[in-house]
């Protein structure tokens, strides 16, 4: 992936992996209202119009991805990935960082769980979904590790703040896990191999294909930011990446 300079932002670098998921994020009122409008946020926000972005900063040591929005309606996690990645533009990193905040743009703008009828996170192994387009990405790009931040409901799978991992075939993303949980005390939720209780998740083909993942879940309704959860997921982010050194 040719990833371009971006103009103004003089550390970032941004180029897209769909021109097929764009959207309005702007007519999400239950996230946009709660967005902190910088100049780098605006940007952003103007480039989901065309698609899904992903930015670079910084370009040594470890590739690291945070990726939010798998599931449009789980807005925590995305307000999270953007406060981060403002947080991100303008600091001397010893890693590099990737940031998807919005995997799918039109999603967000209309506040739905899936995209083209399909739920992202069992798609990621279907040839040229929009998940699989990341995984894509990601093997491209020789992404070293991955973190995919969601929410969940009371009344939904799991249903309480979690973080996700497998022994097999990635043992490190059990190691990420316990730094997260015992960091901030999100629950850890392991299986023996990835894949095993559902295909196509993020996490687990990326974990198949020998790069270590896992997935943070925070406690909100669908389609609202809760209390606390949006803070609560930025911990989180902020953890996965401390355990690379950040």
């Amino acid at each position: 992936m040719d990833f371009d300079s971006v103009d103004d932002f003089e550390n970032v670098e941004m180029t897209y992996v769909s021109f097929l998921s764009k959207g309005y994020i702007s007519r999400n009122k239950f996230l946009f209202d709660k967005i902190k409008l910088t100049n780098f946020s605006k940007f952003v926000l103007y480039s989901c119009v065309y698609g899904t972005p992903i930015f670079k900063i910084g370009n040594s040591g470890k590739k690291i991805l945070v990726l939010s929005g798998i599931h449009g309606n789980e807005l925590p996690p995305q307000l999270a990935n953007l406060t981060l990645l403002n947080e991100l533009v303008d600091r001397d990193l010893n890693n590099t960082v990737y940031v998807i905040p919005f995997a799918s743009p039109n999603s967000t703008m209309n506040n739905e769980r899936s995209f083209n009828s399909l739920d992202l996170n069992r798609a990621a192994h279907i040839t040229n979904s929009l998940s699989n387009k990341i995984i894509q990405a990601i093997e491209e790009l020789k992404i070293d590790c991955v973190g995919d931040f969601h929410s969940t409901a009371y009344n939904s799978n799991p249903g309480f703040e979690s973080v996700f991992s497998s022994k097999k075939p990635s043992p490190e993303s059990v190691l990420i896990a316990q730094h997260i949980s015992h960091d901030v005390g999100s629950e850890i939720i392991k299986y023996d191999v990835a894949g095993s209780q559902y295909k196509g998740a993020v996490e687990d083909v990326c974990n198949l294909r020998g790069i270590p993942a896992i997935t943070c879940e925070v406690l909100s309704p669908f389609a609202s930011i809760g209390k606390g959860s949006f803070e609560k997921s930025l911990q989180q982010m902020k953890s996965f990446l401390s355990y690379f050194g950040f």
